[in-house]
């Protein structure tokens, strides 16, 4: 949360400039003209600026869940998704900000560092604290009942459980 309200902050307050440039909805047109320049710091600042403004939620999304077995293709899909989501919502609240544009290659590099972070990240911590927490796996009570238990003690309705 504090993540995405620093995001918001940087993303959304008003800018005060001279002039606006038209809005790009052609896609890949801004990454084009910047790598048609010359390499130079700008350069780098402009393209990697916007990979790594929501490059965290490539990890802190699927952390939010909470899970270790989960498939790694389900995992990336899901948390991809969401930050293409979040990335679009940044993108046409800014439409409505005085000195902001919206650039659909904003919402692809945003989308890219997200994706790029889950991968370099979250597959290698899942593996680690599997295999850290397998040995507790053997050492869960087994209840052998639960899986044999007859209809009517489950659906009984003349049992409280509280």
């Amino acid at each position: 949360m504090a993540h995405l309200s620093t995001v918001g902050w940087l993303t959304l307050r008003p800018r005060t400039v001279p002039w606006v440039p038209a809005a790009n909805l052609e896609p890949l047109a801004t990454i084009r003209a910047e790598l048609a320049r010359d390499l130079s710091w700008e350069v780098v600042q402009h393209l990697g600026g916007p990979v790594l403004l929501l490059a965290p939620l490539g990890v802190l999304l699927p952390l939010s869940a909470g899970r270790l077995n989960v498939s790694p293709l389900v995992s990336f899909t899901r948390t991809v998704f969401a930050g293409a989501m979040i990335a679009l919502a940044i993108e046409l609240l800014q439409s409505g900000v005085p000195g902001r544009v919206p650039d659909v290659d904003s919402v692809l590099l945003n989308t890219l560092g997200v994706a790029l972070v889950h991968l370099a990240v979250v597959p290698g911590a899942r593996s680690r604290l599997r295999r850290r927490y397998e040995h507790l796996g053997a050492m869960t009570p087994k209840i052998p009942r639960v899986e044999l238990a007859p209809q009517a003690d489950v659906l009984s309705v003349s049992r409280t459980y509280l």
